[in-house]
């Protein structure tokens, strides 16, 4: 069965930790954070300091998606603050080898995530290295945009390219996601889908949850 991140990007700001209680009583399986620092993509959002407040509040587990121009400046920050699994884009550095072992010699799992204009196969040379792809079906930096299609298609190379290497990585997509979208992601390949504004502005999140299943 598919797995639900919840991202917190949409969810009350003010009141964060009620927030993650609130999808973790509902079934979620993850946690999933946006981590934005306004050059790579044009918003900001949280640091190491609020997922450290987070963590105590959930046993969920925390994965931290880095839009950052530098994540190997900041990545361990995250991980000491309480996240299992750190993604970073593959268009913010060409090599990403060092820094994916990096952030699994800090005890994190690592992942690389791909943005709507950036091919799937820029992935291919580095996923025996990689726990989770995440594949963007949305341009990255605000909640709520429309999924876009094309995503199905890298989804279905990546989950083939998987099949034929018999990799265990997961797929994983972001952005748009809503029971209908979500079943296609799913019938290409996804394991993981993380969803925010079909969440959080739900007027009864156990039901939103279980529609996506």
């Amino acid at each position: 069965m598919v797995k639900i991140a919840a991202s917190i990007l949409n969810a009350d700001f003010g009141h964060l930790a009620d927030e993650v209680r609130r999808a973790e009583e509902a079934g979620v399986e993850l946690v999933h954070l946006d981590i934005m620092d306004g050059h790579f993509v044009p918003n900001l959002t949280i640091g190491p300091q609020i997922v450290k407040s987070l963590r105590i509040y959930t046993r969920l587990p925390f994965e931290a998606h880095l839009m950052i121009t530098r994540p190997e400046n900041f990545f361990s920050g995250f991980i000491k603050a309480g996240s299992n699994l750190v993604l970073f884009h593959i268009e913010t550095t060409p090599q990403p080898v060092s820094l994916l072992e990096e952030i699994k010699k800090c005890g994190s799992k690592a992942g690389l995530v791909v943005n709507p204009e950036t091919p799937a196969e820029k992935l291919f040379p580095f996923l025996e290295l990689v726990d989770q792809v995440l594949v963007m079906s949305v341009h990255p930096g605000f909640g709520g945009q429309e999924f876009i299609s094309n995503a199905l298609e890298k989804i279905k190379a990546l989950s083939e390219e998987r099949r034929k290497r018999g990799l265990k990585f997961e797929i994983e997509v972001d952005g748009g996601v809503n029971p209908e979208t979500g079943k296609l992601c799913q019938e290409a390949g996804v394991n993981i889908l993380v969803v925010g504004t079909y969440l959080f502005h739900a007027n009864d999140i156990k039901e939103a949850l279980q529609s996506l299943r």
